[in-house]
This record gives structure tokens, sequence and C-alpha cells, in this order.
């Protein structure tokens, strides 16, 4: 369960940016509190407190001339488990004099300081362990690295472990309601230790990458490790990127491993019970062991949990950064346009290097659809930026069909993106395939093969999608005006030329775009499709040998990355600025009525974003039933008036 206390808001101000605590996290004592210990060290008395042996200082003198009686006994008292917090002060204040003497040959006696438990201990112990941190990263910057470590270490709650005789029988995170202000001492350790060694960010970063928590540990372990990096990046901003590079691939890692389609029919499979355990929550959690309670389906917190165990993990971590980006854009609720143009340069560079080449990513790429939503201009800069990704033949084939789907799915989803914007992309990707038809209809290379044309073919799907979802709005005001438009796009040269990708694009979108150019009489797509249907497609024979064949109607390999979200947590962010797919009037339906096929598939319980649009590796072996699917067997065209299946499209 999400720890509420981890939901701080990150300010992007310039004084979170200095202290970066001021606003995730509120400080008792800052930097120079603890440097003013320096100045009182010599002239403060010691503690009393019961120990052996000479001093620190004598019994390190010793062990180098050879005699390690001493030294021993001292390593035996510093890792007593109930070492009294007059005892810690004690011998911190004894090492802290000692610090010049303390090389790399003490390092295990070092090892025994830094295992210490000293978080939950008084605030004398925590501040004396603070200054005796910053003299001995100072002092010895060989330990520079250990330190860190031990930090990092407690960016996630502590273990507790349960035994019953020699067996572990219950290991689950610690409920400590002191963990907020652990965190904040943590970084007040690392802010000391910069303060010190001004090199500690490039030293940092390893460490946290390493202590990255395993993506099947529990949502509160990793939202506790997330919330951290994010708040170290605040005021260590050279890490920023490579911080936001490091969360938005383990996000990636569980975006793959939970399709929208597994999410959906987990939900739906516990609706009925309003349970959110199941059998795979359980194997999901066995190394956490984690016991839920019966809770009641009317207890808000329990509504927003995802069934999924993956999707509840990537919920709470994807929420998290929408609210870090968020809070990073705008100060005092408006918007703070370089901060804006920081992130969004150093997430495009991210975007390009994970997102871009990941096929069928279902929801991490909502981070750049969230942060174009703030101010158009950053809406048109990620258009842009995709546009030259598609139209650039020496980007790769796979990266241009990418940024094809990337720009139809944002055409048609984003609320934020205004009709002139949709017309000025229209216009630049049809007259692109204007120019690609000219290089190519009198050549050799002039026929239909989704190897040498599909970046074209991406281009084309990204059009066809575009026009279904906004011709509405294309067509609204002035219908002789908008019917002009849609004329000088010459859709019919696309059509029917010998690259045709009505063959090509997937069913579902082809049906649509069909329907609605015949209705305004733009083109008659009708016998084109009937044609390829007649000619089928290739067919893809089982690499398990045999007669097994596959037919393929989603040669593309096409999905749309802004398909709805179905993360609880996450449509908060996304519902507001998001396009739903709009349901069509009886009126409509009457007027796309078009018979092409005599076979009429019965199946009706597919709509057109949940099964047209939402692609996922889980989906691509389910069939074409209807517009409302996108991916599957033989191209089986829609009969609107034998199906009332376009009536109930809905997202």
């Amino acid at each position: 369960m999400a720890a509420p206390a981890l939901h701080t808001r990150l300010s992007g101000d310039a004084a979170a940016s200095s202290s970066g605590l001021k606003t995730l996290g509120a400080s008792r004592t800052g930097i120079s509190d603890v440097l003013a210990l320096d100045n009182d060290f010599f002239s403060s008395p010691p503690r009393k407190a019961v120990r052996f042996g000479g001093t620190v200082t004598e019994v390190l003198l010793k062990y180098r001339k050879g005699e390690t009686n001493d030294y021993e006994l001292l390593k035996n008292q510093l890792s007593d488990p109930d070492i009294k917090d007059d005892q810690i002060i004690n011998w911190l204040l004894e090492f802290r004099s000692s610090i010049m003497y303390l090389t790399k040959d003490f390092e295990h006696l070092v090892s025994i300081l830094l295992r210490w438990k000293w978080l939950n201990r008084s605030q004398t112990v925590v501040e004396e362990y603070l200054a005796f941190l910053g003299n001995l990263v100072s002092a010895q910057t060989v330990f520079l690295r250990p330190c860190l470590s031990m930090i990092a270490s407690h960016f996630v709650p502590p273990r507790v472990v349960i035994k019953e005789g020699d067996i572990d029988v219950s290991d689950s995170d610690d409920e400590d309601d002191n963990l907020p202000a652990n965190f904040d001492t943590c970084h007040r350790a690392l802010q000391i230790i910069a303060r010190y060694v001004p090199s500690t960010p490039r030293f940092l970063m390893p460490i946290l990458v390493e202590k990255f928590p395993f993506v099947r540990k529990s949502e509160r372990t990793l939202e506790c490790y997330v919330h951290n990096l994010l708040r170290i990046s605040v005021y260590f901003p050279t890490l920023r990127h490579d911080i936001l590079e490091l969360i938005i691939e383990k996000l990636l890692k569980l975006d793959v491993n939970a399709s929208r389609q597994d999410i959906e029919d987990a939900e739906e499979i516990a609706a009925p019970t309003g349970s959110g355990t199941d059998a795979t929550e359980a194997l999901f959690n066995m190394d956490e062991d984690e016991v839920t309670e019966p809770e009641t389906k009317a207890d808000p917190e329990r509504l927003s949990q995802m069934v999924h165990p993956v999707a509840e993990r990537l919920d709470i971590l994807l929420s998290l950064l929408f609210s870090y980006v968020k809070d990073i854009c705008y100060v005092d609720g408006k918007i703070d346009i370089n901060k804006t143009k920081d992130l969004y340069r150093e997430l495009i560079i991210i975007f390009d290097k994970l997102l871009l080449p990941t096929h069928a990513s279902c929801h991490v790429q909502f981070f750049m659809f969230y942060l174009c939503s703030f101010k158009l201009g950053f809406a048109e800069a990620f258009l842009e930026h995709l546009w030259k990704k598609l139209q650039d033949p020496n980007n790769p084939a796979i990266i241009r069909q990418a940024a094809g789907n990337y720009i139809g799915s944002l055409l048609a989803r984003a609320k934020f993106i205004p009709l002139i914007t949709v017309k000025s992309c229209l216009d630049l990707l049809v007259n692109w395939l204007h120019m690609y038809l000219d290089n190519q209809d009198s050549g050799t290379k002039a026929f239909c093969d989704v190897a040498l044309h599909g970046p074209f073919y991406s281009a084309c799907q990204a059009v066809f999608y575009t026009f279904v979802f906004r011709h509405k709005q294309l067509l609204s005001g002035n219908l002789k005006e908008g019917l002009r438009y849609l004329q000088s796009l010459n859709f019919e040269r696309i059509v029917m030329s010998q690259l045709n990708p009505l063959k090509i694009c997937l069913p579902s979108v082809v049906n649509f775009f069909a329907a609605i150019t015949s209705k305004y009489q733009l083109v008659f797509c009708y016998t084109i499709i009937e044609r390829n249907n007649r000619q089928m497609l290739p067919v893809i024979r089982s690499t398990a040998g045999g007669d097994t064949v596959q037919t393929c109607t989603n040669p593309l390999d096409t999905f749309f990355p802004f398909d709805p979200c179905v993360l609880k947590r996450s449509k908060k962010f996304i519902d507001p600025i998001y396009q739903v797919w709009e349901d069509m009037s009886a009126e409509e339906l009457q007027e796309f009525k078009k018979p092409i096929k005599k076979d009429v598939v019965e199946d009706e319980d597919d709509d057109f974003l949940k099964g047209e649009v939402g692609i996922t590796p889980s989906s691509f072996d389910t069939h074409f039933r209807s517009p409302s699917s996108s991916v599957g067997s033989p191209p089986v065209l829609y009969l609107p008036d034998q199906s009332p299946l376009v009536a109930r499209i809905y997202d």
C-alpha cells in the first residue's frame, strides 16, 4: 500500500533547488548547524560511558605496530547490538578526533560504524553521526563510496523479519511512522557530504542505479525509492537526466509486462467480487509475503488500486512521475517556461533512447503527452521532432514507423492540440505522401511491399487515423469550406496508388476511413477493399513447422501509443486532456451503411478503442471481427446494417 507521506509535492523554485528539502520534507537542522558542531567539538566534554581499552587513537596506533588485541576489543564493543546512545556519541567524538588515522587499513572498522542503526536514535546521535560523516569523507575520501552506499540503502523501508526457530516466516516493509523524517535526514547527509566533496554526484549515480529495487518488490519499496531519487534530482540538478532515465527505464520494464488487455481482464475478473487480490497477485508478491486484509468496496483508497499487481506498481510510480513533472514546471500555479523547456529537452532525449524503439508500450509514454499539454508550443515541438524522425531516410525504418504511430495517435487523442495545428500536420503528412508517390509511381519498386515502403504506410495510417478522429471538427462550421479542404488533400490518389495503402493499414482504421470518405464523397474505397480481400494478405508459416499458417492482418506491426490509459491513478492526470472516441448517432450509422460482404461476424464484444487501437503483445493473435478490432485473421469487412456493434463504440 502506498505511503501517504510520500506524496509530497516537489517544488521547482530556486529555494528547492538550493536546499532540495524545503518543499520535500521539513529539515530540523541546516548544514550550517552541523558545521557548527566542528567549532564546539573540542570544547565539549565526553559523555560518560562504560568502555574497555585505550582511546581510539591509541588503539589505531597500536594496530599499526602489530598489536591487535585492543583493536579486536574495539570492534567487538562497536558491534554490540545493544549499544546505547551515550556510548555512540562518545565513540563518534573520539573517532572524529582520530579521523586522520582512519585510513583504508581500517576499512572493516569503518564498515562497522556505517552499519550502525543511527537513524532512529536520539536527535543528538543523528547530528553527531552527520558531523562524523562529513569529517570522514573530507579527511579520507576513500570512504566516500561506502558512505554514499549506506545512505542510499536507507531510501527504502527497512525489512522486518519474523522468525520461528530457524525459519523466516515473514519478511515485510517496516511501517515506521518516522520513515519520512528518516528520508529527510538521509538527504541532509547527502548534502553535507557534497559540501565537503563537490564530486559527490558523480560517485552517487552508479550507486543509485545499483541500489534500485528489483521491479517485483513491493509497491511501497519502489515508491519510496523513486520518491527519494526525484528528491535528489532537485538539489543535484546535474543528476536529473540520469535519474529520470533510470526511473523511466524501470517503468518501461513494468509496462511491457502489463499489457492493456491483461490489465482490463484482471479488473473485469475482480469486478464482481470487489476483491483486489487473486492468485496472480499472490504469485508476484511471493518475495514480499504481503498480507492483505479484507477491505470494503466503499474504501476510496481500495477503489483506486489496480488488481493486476504489475499494473499497481506501474500506476503508483507513473503518477509519482506525473506529479514531479507538474511540480517542476509550475511555480505558484503558473508555468515556468524556462524550467519546462529544460525538462522537455531532457525528456525528449530519454524518449528517443527508450520509448521510440520500444514496441507496444502502453502507458509510460504518457509523460510526454502530459508535458505537451502544459503549453501548445511543447506539443508542436514534439510533433516537429517526430516529423523529422519520420521523413529522415537515414533513420531505421522501425523508428520512422514508430514516429508515424506517435504522430497519428497524438493528433487524434490530444484535446489540447487545436484544429489549425491538426490541419498543418495533415498538410505536411499528405504532401510528403504525394511526393513519395511522385518518386515511386514510375519506378521499379512501385508495388505493395511493407519492407520497401514501411514509413509510407505508417504515414498513411497516421493520416487515416487522424481523419477518423477529427473529421467532425474538420467539417464543423462551414461544411463547404471543410469539404474543399479535404478534397485538396487528394486522398483518392493515395488510396488508388500502386502502393495500395488500404491493403497494409489496419482493417479497422481502413473500415472507418472508407465509411467516412464515402459519406462525404471524398474517395470510394470499397472496390479496392474488396479486391484486397479477395487477394488476401501474405501468410506466415509457423516456425514450429508443419502446415499451420497464420494470416497477417497487421503487417506494419502497428500500435497506437496514446490509446486510453487504464491505470486508475494516472488516468486522473490524463483524462482532462484526452480525446475519447465519440459514439455515433443512429442517423450517422444509417448513412454509413454499405454492404461489403455477406459474412457477418457474430462477436460483438469489442469496441473501436479497446480492440482496434489497443494493440498489445497479448492481442496479436486475436482475430479481426469488426471495425472495433485491430488485428487478427483474414480481413472480414464490416457490415453495418447487420450488426449493432458500432452503435456501442466507447472508450
